[in-house]
């Protein structure tokens, strides 16, 4: 079996047969039409979100599979507050004030394509990117915000599951 893998970064439901996806998928001789309505069915949650997209041909049969993976944890945090972009002066200037409740959102739909080996941990990474895009937690500045998360003075904030 011959299998071609192909991939790239398109925005959620909004697949097109023009480039990148196009050209990419032309030589394979597999039905683009098909693969373009397969990837915005599946990326449709995702609107507008950059999504990572495998598709891999099988390019005897002319099938297809599509794998798709999870946003950028920046691109899911600016989704979740419904702002378009991070400060342009992180840790000087805060452009939004995120709550724990929306940070383990985040963490929760990245924990299983990220090393975190727990919940906790996986609230932390999402709370490093806050840092790198001028977001507050709880109120307070991310890297304070890690800290008390560590010291699990918010532990009540964070349930298990």
């Amino acid at each position: 079996m011959a299998e071609e893998t192909i991939e790239l970064q398109v925005k959620g439901g909004q697949a097109s047969g023009g480039p990148p996806l196009g050209p990419k998928l032309g030589p394979t001789g597999i039905n683009i039409q098909e693969v373009v309505a397969a990837i915005n069915e599946k990326t449709s949650p995702m609107k507008g979100m950059t999504v990572p997209v495998k598709v891999h041909v099988n390019t005897e049969t002319k099938s297809f599979n599509i794998e798709i993976g999870t946003p950028p944890t920046s691109g899911l945090i600016l989704s979740e507050l419904g702002i378009k972009k991070g400060s342009g002066v992180p840790g000087t200037e805060f452009v939004a004030d995120m709550t724990i409740e929306q940070a383990l959102n985040v963490a929760d739909v990245k924990i299983s394509g990220i090393l975190a080996k727990s919940r906790k941990a996986a609230l932390k990474e999402v709370i490093g990117v806050c840092n790198s895009m001028g977001i507050k937690v709880n109120g307070e500045e991310p890297d304070k915000a890690s800290k008390l998360i560590g010291e699990g003075k918010w532990d009540k904030l964070i349930p298990a599951n």
